[in-house]
């Protein structure tokens, strides 16, 4: 039976074959930076607020109660104070040296680009992007974490500003899902890191591939690691750190 050294290894050797490689990532690809996953034990779901957070971040929510979704999000999803990971460096790399060809990602956090990657698909937006509900005039994330009220309104019109990001009840956004999938099912290589592929419809992205390597990578078992090519259960620093000592 591989240990984890020689399946690296081998996903390195994948890596120097391929040049058309997807990464499909969720928020494990994040928390190495210090931002809390949604389900694991101390994720934001097991977290004790007045509110579930499922509830918290739905739009009926932010429509009704915007004061506490406003309280729960600057508290919880400001993640301008964070910088990125190897995991994040070590994807910006790949793609300048053109072997990745894009990051689909279940993340909101803007990691991937602070880290230099150019192209990210965010399928559940992002909170670098904020607009007003009314007049659709665009506000950086700065704006909104460091508004002095407590809802942070529009310097035009007056209305409240909401997150490009998609709540519990919204839809994703169409094209970015099509070019997520486009990407993925003309991929030689398909990696899949710190995700549970609990969250649908992006999980089902990964129906698409048909490429030659399906690579996944999380500590814990996943829905779809019978069918993968390789499965690493590690942590995605780990993984990447030993890439990053590679020239490709």
């Amino acid at each position: 039976m591989e240990n984890n050294i020689e399946k690296i290894d081998k996903l390195i050797e994948f890596i120097k074959e391929c040049n058309n490689i997807v990464f499909f990532g969720g928020a494990g690809v994040s928390t190495e930076s210090g931002i809390p996953d949604f389900r694991s034990k101390d994720g934001l779901y097991n977290m004790k607020y007045d509110y579930p957070p499922e509830e918290i971040l739905s739009h009926t929510f932010f429509v009704h109660n915007p004061e506490e979704f406003y309280r729960f999000y600057k508290d919880k999803l400001n993640s301008l104070k964070y910088e990125p990971n190897i995991t994040h460096k070590v994807l910006a790399k790949l793609e300048k040296i053109g072997k990745l060809t894009s990051v689909v990602t279940q993340n909101i956090d803007g990691l991937h680009q602070k880290a230099g990657s150019k192209k990210v698909l965010e399928l559940h937006g992002s909170v670098l992007r904020n607009y007003c509900t009314k007049c659709n005039t665009f506000y950086d994330a700065n704006y909104i974490f460091n508004s002095k009220t407590l809802i942070p309104k529009c310097e035009k019109c007056g209305q409240i500003i909401k997150p490009d990001v998609v709540l519990y009840e919204e839809p994703l956004n169409n094209d970015i899902y099509d070019e997520a999938l486009k990407d993925i099912a003309k991929a030689d290589m398909l990696i899949i890191g710190g995700t549970s592929l609990a969250v649908y419809p992006a999980s089902y992205l990964v129906q698409y591939f048909r490429g030659k390597y399906l690579i996944l990578i999380n500590k814990s078992t996943t829905p779809l690691d019978s069918r993968a090519d390789l499965v690493i259960h590690d942590s995605l620093g780990t993984v990447f750190a030993r890439i990053n000592e590679i020239k490709f």
